[in-house]
């Protein structure tokens, strides 16, 4: 008999866990190993939101796809980014997002839902937390919540979020007051 599915939460790279590099109000990834920079707070932040399920990344690279950006670089970020992190899963999309159709190209929830399958996951229990207009869309597609971490960027979203926060931090501490996050047991808060 097959388990019941279990909620994950789905985090975009780059601008949710490490900086983006941002020019004229536009997020750009990271373009080697030694400008991937997480953001304060972020070990803690997952080593909490582990605790819903499974932390699932969830992330586009155009620029593999354009040629502009090697893809030994990313995959050499993806290790460090696993390494530190507690990341069950790395879903990547390397399409170069110009052309149209993509089921996996973010906004398209294809990543999330190749995840669910692999994984057996509810998507209607998960969350996806992100900074871009094509997260939040992307995370409406799957019938995830969302969370949107309001970073500034002169873009605007298509549609709205579940929540707004200002960082990864905040958000697992609204998952937290939410009960999504199971609080710890009794005999653990007396340790």
């Amino acid at each position: 008999m097959m388990p019941k599915p279990r909620p994950a939460v789905f985090l975009d790279r780059d601008g949710v866990i490490n900086r983006s590099v941002v020019l004229d109000g536009k997020p750009y990834p990271a373009r080697s190993l030694a400008e991937f920079e997480l953001f304060p707070g972020t070990v803690e932040a997952c080593e909490l939101l582990q605790k819903m399920g499974p932390l699932i990344i969830v992330t586009n690279q155009p620029d593999v796809g354009r040629g502009t950006l090697g893809r030994d670089i990313v995959e050499s970020i993806h290790t460090e980014m696993c390494r530190v992190l507690p990341i069950s899963r790395v879903e990547v999309c390397y399409e170069d997002g110009r052309q149209t159709g993509s089921q996996f190209y973010k906004p398209a929830p294809g990543m999330l839902r190749r995840a669910a399958d692999a994984l057996n996951l509810d998507l209607s229990r998960s969350v996806l937390i992100g900074d871009r207009w094509r997260d939040i869309d992307c995370g409406r597609a799957a019938g995830c919540l969302t969370i949107w971490i309001d970073r500034g960027y002169s873009e605007s979203l298509r549609c709205a979020p579940d929540h707004i926060v200002s960082s990864l931090p905040e958000a697992a501490q609204l998952l937290q007051r939410l009960g999504k996050i199971p609080k710890k047991a009794s005999h653990e808060q007396s340790l």
